[in-house]
């Protein structure tokens, strides 16, 4: 089932009009493509946000009821404010059924529980790419294309040219261009000889060095919490160290009798 959109054409354009649009609620838009011209658009954000949400909405045909008259339409882009939920702005494009049109399809994922490579071995599935370049009619149009991972072992991998595409629709790739959608791969483990070696590095309680108070030099304070006792007998001590003996009293020489 389709999914349908309200809009109604909107006559202003510009920064201040569109700000004043979105405190009532509302979202700037365009519509564009076809033999028609681009028409300014607004819809309701609250439904909108909504539809934004739901996977579908980004890779159907849609309804647009615009002013009563109903275009089919897809969705090419939409901006969202840097960190309110709040949609800035919107673009449609409208469709014709007897013209390809090139989307983004995502990808489900199925099976990779059953596949041995995770069964047997221990493996994890690998999500390379989450959605498909593709071409194809509007009606031909696939929600999504489903991924099966059920026979994959450990190391092998499935490419974009493997899977098995719906009737009419064909993957946009270059020539040549075969990238890597899924594998399955096993986790990281340390080694015993990357144990062995982490566990040398490590340094032991022994060799943490201790915080005693080092003994201040001459003329510098006691560190702040340090020991005021150890810290006198250290300033006693430079002080002895520091002192000059006393001259000697040279005594006077005894004249010798004649």
């Amino acid at each position: 089932m389709a999914i349908e959109i309200t809009a109604r054409k909107r006559d202003t354009q510009g920064t201040g009009p569109s700000r004043r649009l979105r405190k009532t609620g509302k979202v700037p838009g365009v519509v564009y493509g076809g033999e028609q011209g681009t028409v300014n658009i607004e819809l309701d954000h609250k439904d909108l946000y909504i539809n934004l949400r739901n996977e579908k909405f980004h890779a159907s045909i849609l309804t647009l009821d615009l002013g009563g008259a109903k275009q089919q339409v897809l969705l090419r882009a939409f901006n969202m404010h840097p960190f309110k939920p709040q949609v800035q702005h919107v673009d449609f494009q409208r469709v014709a059924k007897d013209k390809k049109i090139h989307m983004k399809v995502p990808l489900h994922f199925a099976n990779a529980e059953h596949s041995p490579g995770v069964k047997d071995q221990g493996g994890v599935a690998s999500h390379v790419l989450n959605e498909l370049d593709i071409t194809c009619f509007p009606d031909d149009l696939p929600e999504f294309i489903e991924v099966d991972l059920g026979s994959l072992t450990v190391g092998r991998s499935i490419h974009a040219r493997d899977l098995a595409l719906p009737k009419g629709v064909e993957a946009v790739l270059h020539r040549g261009e075969n990238p890597v959608v899924a594998t399955i791969i096993v986790p990281a483990l340390m080694t015993e000889e990357e144990e062995e070696a982490a566990a040398a590095a490590a340094v032991a309680p022994s060799e943490v060095p201790t915080t005693e108070q080092a003994a201040p030099k001459e003329g510098e304070a006691p560190a702040e919490g340090g020991d005021k006792g150890a810290a006198k007998a250290a300033d006693k001590g430079a002080a002895k160290a520091t002192e000059k003996p006393a001259d000697k009293v040279e005594k006077p020489e005894k004249k010798e009798k004649k």
